[in-house]
């Protein structure tokens, strides 16, 4: 895959359950919009109307018997939704694109946790994303027990969702896929102790991507 052209970014949070990730999302879409820098922020599985119908099956811990092939391709198909209908849009309009979850999720879930294997699973990510990558992917890297018990600690959170309720083992293979990712990609990733402070998190994630855009003359 290559990296999609124009005044855009794109910018990824992954990590395992409980990584904190989705909050350093909303946490940097604040702080971009404070600086007055156009962002949107989206998630996957999900952010459109098709992906968001996909993720209600992904995530309902009545499919439990889900095939690994399956569920490889459910992701797939929201995630080429995903990319055709707010990802590209965004990037060509300039903006600065904020994902929860992308294609490493893929790489680390299905890949890795599901034993499907890297090079089963990039292939088909390349088709649906058409080349779009991203170009900041901030890795939330924690020790899954304790990503699963400040889940269990949350309160007024749902119930365990399908993934969320799987095996410890499960997450491990996941967080093992995530950091060979970065391995293989260090100029792309940004690997964070997820067990350090939610500010100072936040802080680091914002001056990174300040960077970056300042280096382009935004």
């Amino acid at each position: 895959m290559s990296r999609l052209g124009g005044a855009g970014l794109f910018v990824t949070f992954e990590g395992v359950e409980g990584s904190g990730k989705t909050t350093q999302a909303r946490l940097l879409l604040e702080h971009l919009k404070g600086r007055g820098v156009p962002a949107v922020l989206s998630r996957e599985p999900g952010g459109t109307p098709i992906g968001e119908k996909l993720r209600a099956v992904l995530l309902d811990t009545g499919q439990a018997g889900m095939l690994a092939t399956t569920e490889l391709f459910l992701y797939l198909a929201s995630r080429a939704e995903h990319v055709a209908r707010v990802v590209r849009p965004g990037l060509e309009r300039g903006q600065v694109v904020i994902s929860d979850r992308y294609t490493d999720a893929s790489v680390a879930y299905q890949g890795g946790g599901r034993g499907l294997g890297w090079e089963v699973v990039e292939p088909l990510n390349r088709l649906a994303v058409s080349g779009v990558k991203p170009d900041i992917t901030f890795l939330l890297d924690l020790d899954p027990e304790l990503g699963l018990a400040r889940l269990a600690g949350a309160k007024d959170r749902a119930p365990r969702d399908r993934i969320e309720r799987e095996a410890v083992e499960f997450h491990r293979r996941v967080r093992a896929a995530y950091l060979e990712a970065a391995e293989r990609e260090p100029e792309r990733f940004v690997v964070l102790d997820g067990r350090r402070d939610t500010a100072e998190i936040a802080r680091l994630v914002a001056q990174r991507v300040d960077d970056v855009l300042t280096r382009r003359g935004r």
